[in-house]
């Protein structure tokens, strides 16, 4: 098969969790800012495209109070959003700049626009604080389902290979634990991989969903560097990575987190019935309402004294 008959579609899940980044601004070593983050995703961005005339692209922001498609956008066109097309008149994006391609420089301004307008319009008075990776991933899917519908863009034979790239910032939160463990196995089901790009401490989520699709786990040892592991470890796709050194696979942690704290345990609880998990035991499941039967100790009963008859 040629690659004309190939279709790659490149996701990128940008965490811009506002309190992880504010923190980090704040800290005098390593001077790594969100604007920075971003600067090399669109290189990695344009660098997709750039390998070859039918590749897609897509970048979600995960925020704390949303998911937004930061490309393609509201003001890219409808007709054709993933990006052969160009830019809609609507969207008075700007021509080259510095003799580049338009297409990169329409795409890159949308990114930029859009991000300023998340964090404009982000209202830090809520008590939500976590990234919402687990809805960013599900829509990332949906981004897959959508290309597959565009006829016009798919032809006759041709195949699609999609891909999820989650560069991770902020902590995972247990209570995303059910919706997360959904979306892995569905990108299972679909052949697509999820590749993660851990930027702070080690995500066990995320390992576990790319052991599970296949995809590379790398935390980034040196934050500005950020761009050279970028288009070194995730820019090739499966084909080529098999012909690369790339980092050897890391330990998996795959503990489960119990339905009732959201804690990672080693040894718990499961529902019979709905499977779910729980720390300490529950006469009924609070997910199904099941009532189990408590299984008691054997009763010993009392042997009774034969009377001796005299004769």
């Amino acid at each position: 098969m040629s690659a004309d008959d190939e279709l790659s579609l490149l996701v990128i899940i940008l965490d811009t969790n506002p309190i992880w980044w504010g923190k980090r601004a704040l800290g005098e070593a390593e001077q790594f800012t969100l604007s920075k983050c971003i600067d090399a995703v669109m290189v990695l961005g344009n660098s997709h495209l750039l390998m070859n005339r039918t590749n897609k692209l897509a970048v979600i922001a995960s925020h704390t109070q949303e998911s937004r498609f930061l490309y393609p956008g509201k003001r890219w066109a409808a007709a054709d959003p993933f990006g052969e097309g160009g830019p809609s008149m609507e969207s008075n994006c700007s021509g080259s700049k510095d003799g580049k391609y338009e297409l990169l420089t329409a795409i890159n301004d949308a990114i930029a626009e859009e991000i300023k307008d998340l964090m404009t319009k982000t209202e830090m008075k809520g008590q939500q604080t976590e990234t919402l990776l687990a809805g960013s991933l599900a829509k990332a899917l949906c981004s897959n389902v959508d290309i597959n519908k565009m006829g016009k863009d798919l032809k006759a034979n041709q195949e699609i290979k999609s891909r999820i790239l989650v560069i991770k910032a902020a902590e995972d939160s247990a209570l995303q634990y059910m919706n997360f463990m959904n979306v892995i196995f569905a990108a299972q089901k679909q052949s697509i991989l999820i590749d993660a790009c851990v930027l702070d401490s080690d995500s066990g989520l995320l390992q576990q969903a790319c052991d599970i699709t296949g995809g590379i786990y790398l935390k980034v040892p040196h934050m500005p560097s950020l761009l050279q592991y970028l288009l070194w470890v995730f820019l090739p796709d499966q084909e080529q990575r098999s012909q690369l050194v790339l980092p050897p696979p890391v330990h998996v942690d795959y503990r489960a987190a119990c339905f009732c704290h959201r804690n990672l345990i080693e040894i718990g609880y499961v529902c019979s019935v709905c499977l779910s998990i729980f720390c300490n035991f529950s006469p009924i499941c609070s997910t199904c309402e099941t009532a189990f039967k408590i299984s008691l100790p054997p009763v010993m009963k009392a042997k009774k004294k034969k009377l001796k008859v005299a004769a």
